[in-house]
Order: structure tokens, then sequence, then C-alpha cells
């Protein structure tokens, strides 16, 4: 009787401190199983492990049942997905406090490893950087309970890594970002260039390159491969902050790791150097261009044709233009005009800037007879109709003077 009278109390505890959030877990059927109609497949997988580490404390002899179901309600806890009354500007914010202190009473007084499911809420619940704070305390002390106690000497999944760097970029905790990309550290995270690449967005989001070549020293320094989408992201950031020699600098190391770039990454580094109007650079690029990939997009035939336009040959420049519109399908083929168009009223203006004083005026010229002849080849032969105004190569002049 008195162990039924303690399994009672205890259901009852449990059924208001375990009870599971309704805006987040408001799909149990009677039998307590998360139905596919939750949402995402990976939250579902989240609450799944936790139900099965919570019942088997129930077997294990430390929570009891009493037979009328309590394994039922024996889910999350309710702290894990509650709205908290705390703001998120300042100091932690109480439902990350509260996981906070679970999972170090779980590790220092309780001594058991903490559910799963208490670390995944706390990395969704983190709204500020001293949220982050406490996650990587929490990190720090179960990654010392799996060596000490489990000998568990392998780092957490890969998952929840990239997860934590996710979260700590999505509150602007940039430094505690920057650890997850550390080979050696005490929280148990794997780094992985996926990681880095949270971090580089952010950086690509907010034009920041001091950003990016922290990251890319973290990247080398911890031996991350690079990938194909590491460059896209990459060369994006140096075009839009009109930084060349950074670009330059990292193109060489991605190409001598092998990396085979996307087309994308292709595009912005060879328009980059034909707005520079560095024709040796641009030459160099298309070949490498062709040894990765034979057909050309209408950004790199269309900077092929800026260099021929600088080289003097506005028939060769007519001639790759014509090629790519022939090989694109007629819904695409409007693209090439709008690329067209702007070599036509934007290029010159930005390539004369790109020259040394001394050299402007002679480039305005050849560009103002240049570009005329090679819109003419092309109505002539594939009649793609584009409009030169003489105003805009005009104002490319008198910038050279």
């Amino acid at each position: 009787m008195q162990a039924i009278s303690r399994a009672r109390r205890l259901q009852s505890l449990l059924k208001t401190s375990l009870r599971p959030s309704s805006a987040r877990l408001g799909c149990l059927n009677d039998g307590g199983i998360i139905q596919s109609s939750c949402g995402d497949p990976q939250q579902i997988s989240r609450y799944q492990s936790s139900y099965s580490a919570l019942g088997s404390l129930r077997f294990s002899g430390l929570v009891q049942d009493n037979g009328l179901g309590a394994a039922r309600h024996l889910i999350i806890p309710s702290a894990s997905y509650s709205s908290s009354a705390s703001t998120d500007a300042d100091g932690p914010r109480d439902t990350v406090k509260e996981l906070h202190e679970k999972i170090l009473e779980s590790v220092n007084t309780k001594r058991t490893m903490a559910p799963n499911a208490w670390t995944w809420s706390m990395i969704d619940n983190c709204r500020n950087p001293e949220d982050i704070k406490l996650l990587f305390d929490a990190l720090e002390k179960l990654r010392r309970f799996r060596l000490s106690n489990l000998r568990i000497h392998e780092n957490f999944n890969c998952h929840l890594c990239r997860e934590v760097a996710k979260a700590c970029v999505r509150v602007g905790a940039l430094d505690f970002a920057k650890k997850t990309l550390w080979k050696h550290n005490v929280y148990g995270l794997t780094p992985s260039i996926a990681s880095a690449h949270h971090l580089l967005s952010h950086a690509k989001q907010h034009n920041d390159a001091k950003l990016l070549e922290e990251v890319m020293k973290l990247v080398k320094r911890n031996d991350l491969p690079l990938q194909p989408g590491t460059a896209d992201i990459v060369f994006s950031i140096c075009y839009n902050t009109n930084n060349w020699d950074l670009l330059a600098k990292y193109s060489k190391r991605f190409v001598k790791a092998g990396v085979k770039l996307h087309r994308a990454a292709f595009d912005i580094w060879m328009n980059f150097a034909a707005k520079r109007g560095d024709v040796q650079s641009l030459w160099k690029i298309e070949e490498l261009r062709s040894q990765s990939t034979k057909q050309h997009t209408p950004g790199t035939a269309i900077a092929c044709a800026k260099g021929l336009l600088l080289e003097g040959k506005p028939d060769e420049a007519a001639a790759i233009v014509h090629a790519i519109n022939e090989s694109l399908p007629d819904t695409k083929q409007g693209s090439i005009v709008v690329e067209l168009q702007k070599l036509v009223s934007e290029w010159p203006l930005e390539v004369i800037k790109h020259q040394k004083p001394e050299d402007r005026k002679a480039l305005a010229a050849a560009l103002k007879s240049h570009i005329p002849a090679m819109v003419n080849s092309l109505l002539n032969t594939t009649g793609l109709q584009v409009t030169v105004n003489m105003e805009d190569l005009i104002k490319a002049e008198e910038i050279s003077a």
C-alpha cells in the first residue's frame, strides 16, 4: 500500500512537471505515441528518444508504475518548450535557466546522464548570449560526466554540434560560435565545415570580411575540409565587399585543395575579374572553368565577352554570346538580353573606375567603339536587340577625363 501511495504521489508530480506543451506536442494519441502530423521528423525523433529515455527510468526502478498508465505522461518536461516571462535582452531566460539547473542536478547530484531532450530544448530556447553561455556550461558538464562516469570518449553527434553553432549565430554569440570549430574543446563538440557555413552565412548577410577571415583561419587551423558550398559563400562576400585581393587569396586555397567549384562560384569570380578589367586573371579562371564544366552559364559567357571587348575583339565577343544564346532553351534566352543590357549600360563605368588614371581615356574611347560593334554583330547574326545608350558611354568617357 505504501508503495502504491508513493507511486500515485509521483504520478501526480510528473503530470504537473513533465506535462508536454500543447503548442509543441499536440499530436499524442492514446498510447502516448507521437504521430507524424506533429511536424518536423527530426523534432519527432527527439521527442521519441526522450520518451524512451524517460520510460527506461520506470523499468530501472527510478520511476515506478502503479498500473494506471503513468508512463503515458513521461514525455518531455514542459519547461523545455513553455514560454518564458523573462525578456530576451539581458540575462538568461527562465526556461534556459531551469533546463541548465536540471542538467546540472542530474549529473552532479543524481549522478545520472540527463535526457537528451533537455539539451535539445536548451539549444532551441536560446535567445541571447547569456542563454548560450549556460548552454556551453551544460555541455561542458555533460561532456565531463560522459567521460568520467560513462567512459564515453566520443564527442556529441555532428547534428547536435551544428545546431549549437546555428543557435550561437542566431543570437549573435559569435565568439561561442567560433568555439564550435575548435578541434580540441572541453564541450564535446565535433567541428565541421557545416558549422563554419553558419558563421560564413552571417558574414555574408552583414558583408563582414573581417569575420570571413577569422572563420577561414579557424577552418584551416582545425583541418576542416573545404567544400564547393564554402566557396560560394566566400566568393560572394569578397565580391560584395569589393575585395579582389581576398578573393584571389582564397580562390588559390580552394583550387589547391582540389575543390570542384560550382558554376555560381565561377560566375562571381569571372564577373569580378571582368569588372576590374583584369583580362589576364579572367582567362586563367576561364581555363579552370573549362576543366570543371564544358557548358558556359550566361554569366561566364558574358564575362568572356567583356574580356574580348577589352582586347578589342567585338566580333569574337558577339560570337561567344551567340553560342550561349543558341544553347539555352527559349524560356531562358531572356537572361542573355538582361546580362547584355548590363554590359552596355553598367559595365563600362565600372571597369573604367578600376583602371589607372593614365589608362582610362584610351579604354573609354575603345569601349565606345567596340560595344556598338558587338551589338550590331549580334543583331545581324541572332536578332538579339540591345539598346545602346550613347549617353552612358559618354559618361564613361567623361569619367576617364
